[in-house]
């Protein structure tokens, strides 16, 4: 964190959410907030994090680049 009322304190964590709803929460009605968390677990275990491409590591697969290293 730095100094009070910094708006780039937050910028990754809001981006990540913005990420989350646009390619998933938006897009499901889920039956029950367990189902929801569920679905939400998986995206971000199994796509997120493993799959999708990071601006951060040069727009690369984070394993690919994990293996790289």
């Amino acid at each position: 964190m730095g100094r009070r009322a910094n708006c780039y304190d937050n910028a990754a964590m809001e981006s990540f959410f913005h990420t989350l709803k646009v390619e998933l929460i938006h897009r499901e009605r889920y039956p029950s907030r367990a189902c929801a968390r569920r679905a939400i677990f998986e995206y971000i275990e199994s796509y997120y994090n493993r799959q999708r491409k990071h601006s951060a590591i040069g727009n690369q697969i984070p394993m690919l680049m994990e293996d790289a290293a």
